[in-house]
């Protein structure tokens, strides 16, 4: 068996560059709770509900991610990139990765291999996992990715296009 004793890694969005916050809610993401199962992998491997508030001016669209830092790889684990979701929008619903998008919005393979959402699936034993869903507020309608980038060519993109961020993160452990 792996020895997953490990440092527990930074919250990663300190160490990016700074983008002022906006408000995010969701109804089932609690800020630092345990994900409910249907968020989970084994559990339903629903994309939770997401709500947010005024972005900085100037936002063109958005960007959403599922990020887990916690993986025991050094570069964490992507769960969801969702790319140029227009600016009008505001709200996604519950399980909203599996139906059909808005215009010009569309979804990268993540780490698992699936496009949209994979649920939370740290390794079994490990400790708990965060998983931050950031809603970022982009500058162009646009993000210049296309459905086969990568989520770091994604992360990459927006260090330089990034007006704000909204995060809500929760917890689960196997």
């Amino acid at each position: 068996m792996t020895n997953l004793d490990r440092p527990v890694a930074p919250d990663p969005y300190t160490m990016l560059p700074a983008a002022p916050a906006f408000d995010v809610t969701s109804r089932d993401v609690v800020e630092g709770a345990p994900l409910r199962p249907a968020q989970v992998a084994a559990g339903g491997n629903t994309s939770p509900h997401l709500a947010w508030g005024d972005p900085p001016a100037g936002t063109e669209s958005f960007v959403v991610t599922c990020f887990d830092p916690d993986a025991p790889t050094p570069s964490g684990w992507w769960h969801w990139v969702l790319v140029d979701l227009p600016k009008d929008v505001r709200e996604l619903p519950s399980g909203a990765a599996a139906e059909p998008l808005s215009a010009g919005a569309f979804h990268v393979r993540v780490d698992s291999g699936d496009i949209g959402y994979f649920g939370a699936a740290p390794p079994e034993g490990d400790r708990p996992h965060r998983y931050y869903f950031v809603v970022h507020a982009v500058d162009a309608p646009n993000l210049g990715v296309d459905a086969a980038a990568s989520p770091a060519a994604v992360a990459f993109h927006l260090a330089f296009h990034t007006l704000g961020r909204a995060i809500v993160w929760g917890t689960h452990q196997a």
